[in-house]
């Protein structure tokens, strides 16, 4: 079994720097071991400064120069947070110094290389430890329920090696510390939170998986025989029964000893436990989080309780409502789950990240086939919903190989209010599914309310079994007969707003042609083009008819 003398605390600094330094983070200035638990993650805008939980880590993305660091270290004291991450190379003056040691903050410098993204996401594995620990107290195997990081150290202690742990996929859920001793390979999956598809690639090539997969011991894979460069590797499979969970990869110079062996198999044993307790608490967790988040977006007596329960009651938050279009052609990580409902779950896990590093009280959670996301914010009216859709608009573009869209309700103080946010951001959703990524990819109803009115006026029409008629029925007929395009041009001159001259090159016409053909439209349709009404009812009709012509 895994010794009792290798846990060490969760969730502080000092455990940050244990499991992170060297390879994403170097300590700066202060001290990480006096610093009370971690309490978040956040970043810092200096344009609208964030509230933050007490004891947050604070990324400090776009600070530069002394004078804004100095600025947003009185801030974050003042709010309690307990560290600040800064770029790297990070040179601080003694003003930024003295600034730091007076808040009580911690600099971290993030190594160059590394993504932000990257290190929100090991921060958030090193918090829901506690998390984990809290809704299901005790320790599988000597170690905290849930505790990868400190697993890895305690099997790199028995084996005097560094330790990665990985899904079947190659991500890293964990890594122990020492990892100055192994290769750049081994770097570069760390700060990649992914082993290069390179030598996974040359791991399937030639038979390494294949071996895991059949093997209950050790392996050991001779990077000379298989052209890596790269430090020998000692790997196990993590299995639940005839289910292979991941694997313990340990980088060693020499193969194992018959007590390094017998460690890796009682180590893989003890983490497929906590790999099982840890996806059922995972699913336990989200439909939990699912259901607070569907209760309170019905409103009701019974949303202002969900809401609590989010720790969202009393402030106002804007709603992100995320629908994926289609999946990608080619998803490696998804391999053996190409479905549309994986697809879903994993961008809507990415969503979680995202919101939750801009703020770490944001609470989001899939419901049906869309992810939700509610956001608290300090801003008002029009001004939440723009913020709201940038936020949306920059997670998109980081995702942008998924064809998703994300419709943004207007601001909610009250659970009533949210309803009404969530139908609100459902209709500025059907716009943006309807124009199947031909138009912006994120919006509130106010940028699109012309095309959601019309999508309701036809629902209204086809529940009525109403057809196109009138003056637009007439040209379509008339085309039809005549083999001509009036239809077309009536079209253009709408879209040019009345400009002839603007519709004529539109159409490569000329405009004398161009007003022959409005001549002969208002003949046909025995419909007077200069009034306001008529034109109005024909806009209308005209998109539908295009509607359903697209849809047929």
């Amino acid at each position: 079994m895994i010794p009792m003398d290798s846990l060490r605390p969760r969730a502080t600094l000092g455990r940050v720097l244990d499991d992170l330094g060297t390879t994403l983070l170097a300590l700066v200035h202060g001290t990480p071991d006096a610093a009370e638990h971690i309490g978040g993650v956040a970043i810092y805008d200096p344009l609208d400064s964030p509230d933050l939980p007490p004891g947050a880590v604070v990324l400090g993305v776009s600070l530069q120069g002394d004078e804004a660091t100095i600025e947003a270290l009185r801030d974050m004291g003042a709010k309690g947070a307990s560290a600040l991450v800064l770029r790297a190379p990070v040179t601080t003056s003694p003003e930024v110094a003295e600034a730091a040691a007076k808040a009580g903050i911690v600099v971290f410098a993030l190594t160059r290389g590394a993504a932000w993204a990257q290190l929100v996401v090991m921060l958030r594995s090193l918090l829901t430890v506690d998390t984990v620990s809290q809704a299901e107290p005790g320790t599988l195997g000597g170690v905290p329920t849930g505790d990868l990081f400190a697993l890895a150290n305690a099997i790199t202690a028995l084996l005097d090696a560094p330790v990665t742990i990985e899904d079947r996929s190659s991500r890293l859920l964990a890594f122990s510390g020492r990892q100055d001793e192994a290769d750049g390979p081994r770097v570069e999956a760390i700060l990649g939170r992914q082993v290069p598809e390179e030598t996974t690639q040359v791991y399937l090539d030639r038979g390494v998986f294949r071996a895991l997969y059949r093997s209950d011991h050790p392996i050991w894979i001779d990077p000379d025989r298989l052209g890596l460069d790269q430090m020998p590797r000692t790997a196990i499979a993590v299995r639940a029964g005839d289910e292979v969970l991941g694997f313990i990869w340990a980088t060693m110079r020499a193969r194992p000893t018959d007590e390094q062996v017998q460690a890796l198999v009682e180590g893989a044993k003890v983490v497929a436990l906590h790999l099982l307790r840890a996806r059922a608490g995972e699913d336990a967790e989200s439909r939990l989080r699912s259901d607070l988040v569907a209760t309170a977006l019905e409103g009701g007596p019974e949303a202002r309780e969900a809401l609590a329960r989010l720790g969202l009651a009393d402030q106002p938050v804007v709603l992100l409502a995320l629908e994926v279009l289609d999946s990608p052609v080619q998803d490696r990580s998804l391999a053996k789950d190409t479905s549309m409902e994986a697809v879903r779950r994993r961008l809507s896990d990415a969503f979680a990240v995202h919101l939750t590093a801009l703020d770490p009280r944001s609470a989001s959670a899939l419901v049906g086939n869309i992810a939700y996301g509610l956001m608290p914010t300090s801003r008002h009216g029009a001004d939440a919903e723009n913020h709201a859709i940038s936020i949306a608009s920059e997670f998109l573009d980081r995702v942008r190989r998924y064809r998703a869209v994300v419709g943004v309700g207007p601001l909610a103080h009250t659970p009533d209010e949210l309803a009404h946010s969530r139908t609100t951001a459902g209709r500025a959703l059907r716009v943006l599914r309807a124009q199947n990524g031909g138009g912006p990819r994120a919006a509130s109803l106010s940028h699109v309310h012309l095309e959601a009115l019309l999508l309701e006026l036809m629902d209204l029409a086809d529940a009525r079994g109403d057809a196109v008629s009138g003056p637009i029925s007439q040209l379509i007929a008339y085309d039809a007969e005549h083999k001509s395009n009036l239809l077309d041009s009536l079209s253009a001159w709408f879209d040019a707003f009345g400009d002839v001259t603007e519709a004529a090159t539109l159409l490569a016409i000329h405009p004398n042609t161009l007003r022959y053909r409005l001549r002969r439209i208002s003949e046909i349709c025995e419909v007077d083009l200069a009034d306001p009404h008529t034109r109005l009812a024909m806009m209308v009709q005209l998109r539908m008819a295009k509607d359903r012509h697209g849809e047929e």
